[in-house]
């Protein structure tokens, strides 16, 4: 633990782009590595890019299909045989089940690096809070996690992200937007506190960097309004507000709100405009459907009524935009009619965080050879619920 101790103080004083020089200095001395290497997942998460601070390229390696893509999709350090005996120990650096990417290290003996692992499974953790701390003072992992370049209404979107997946004990969520390098309009957000999440997820209008402005008001207006301490319905009003403030009505966002009761399962929703939600329980399958109001902006001081549901331990819930609902196949059936279903009972085995890429690699195969005509985002929240608390029976209904 001592030695745990001392890698985390280096990691809090070294300088933002020097970080894998610290872990890979003390990897050496004190567990006798022969090398070290940082992988971020690219924003596709097709690929494991190479964190590198000198010139030259390492090629990626693929998420499927690669020891490395085996830790990061498992969650799992794993070790494999190279040459001359030695080992690669692949470990997962995540952070509050954000997975970042895998820190690999080389060790000549297979014993010594598998009795090593949880010891360099602490310092993978402390690793990946300076990263996260860092990235506010270096582009260095930022431009890792790039397999090609962004377009700029993507570069907006991706910063506008709280991550790409979130663990609690009460919850586990996964989300996903395609095409990842060019989208623009679908985004999601979230932020939990002691005893409530609360989850939006978002579509404007138009395309390129126009509809990615647009869901950055929406989105900080919402931010903010939740802030303030504004319940479901005045998040929405004040959204509402401020994007017909600056459009007039020409330009709307829409938007699904919803804030779960983490000690009970409640869970109360507004549907401004088109994201989807379905639930999976027991293997059923089933469309949770809203009355339907205004998206946000439309009209001038539109009222927004919040309507109520209940979760249950062991629900998934499968949130997606239009996108992937209204894409349709080559005899021109939509794939939200039956193949979402069929999508998320065979993905049920799978954690939330790989779900969402799973149904848009799905989308894209029954879509066809020709790309998608709009962004698709994919959102997968699983329901653990609070131990020791009965949630409700689950029974929707509006409120």
């Amino acid at each position: 633990m001592d030695k745990f101790a001392a890698v985390e103080r280096a990691l809090r004083s070294a300088a933002p782009h020097a970080l894998l020089d610290v872990v890979t200095a003390a990897l050496t001395e004190q567990f006798g590595a022969q090398g070290v290497e940082l992988r971020l997942a690219d924003y596709g998460m097709s690929s494991l890019q190479a964190v590198e601070t000198g010139p030259g390229r390492t090629d990626p390696v693929p998420i499927h299909g690669s020891p490395h893509g085996r830790a990061f999709g498992s969650q799992e350090p794993y070790v494999t045989t190279v040459a001359d005996a030695a080992v690669d120990a692949h470990l997962p650096v995540t952070i509050r089940g954000d997975r970042l990417g895998v820190l690999t290290v080389r060790m000549s003996d297979k014993g010594r690096a598998e009795s090593l692992l949880p010891d360099m499974q602490h310092i993978c953790e402390a690793l990946g809070h300076e990263i996260l701390v860092a990235e506010r003072d270096t582009d260095l992992y930022v431009l890792a996690r790039r397999a090609a370049r962004l377009t700029l209404a993507a570069e907006m979107q991706w910063q506008l992200l709280p991550g790409r997946s979130c663990a609690r004990s009460e919850f586990a969520l996964g989300a996903h937007l395609e095409p990842a390098y060019a989208i623009f309009g679908d985004n999601y957000d979230w932020s939990a506190s002691a005893d409530h999440l609360t989850l939006t997820v978002t579509n404007g209008m138009g395309e390129g960097i126009e509809a990615a402005l647009l869901t950055n008001l929406a989105v900080n207006a919402l931010r903010n309004a939740r802030r303030a301490g504004l319940d479901l319905a005045g998040q929405a009003t004040l959204a509402d507000q401020a994007v017909y403030a600056q459009y007039e009505g020409s330009a709307y966002v829409s938007v699904l709100l919803l804030r779960f009761d983490l000690r009970t399962g409640e869970v109360e929703a507004v549907d401004a405009g088109s994201p989807r939600l379905w639930r999976l329980r027991d293997r059923s399958v089933e469309p949770l459907t809203f009355d339907a109001q205004l998206p946000l902006g439309m009209f001038e001081d539109t009222v927004y009524q919040p309507e109520r549901f209940t979760v249950r331990p062991g629900d998934r819930l499968l949130f997606g935009s239009d996108g992937v609902y209204d894409a349709p196949s080559p005899v021109g059936e939509r794939y939200g009619d039956r193949a979402l279903a069929r999508s998320l009972v065979g993905t049920s085995l799978l954690p939330p965080t790989q779900v969402p890429g799973a149904v848009l690699r799905e989308l894209a195969g029954y879509h066809g050879d020709k790309p998608l005509d709009d962004d698709a985002l994919v959102v997968c929240l699983d329901w653990h619920g609070r131990a020791g608390r009965g949630d409700g029976e689950g029974t929707h209904a509006p409120a």
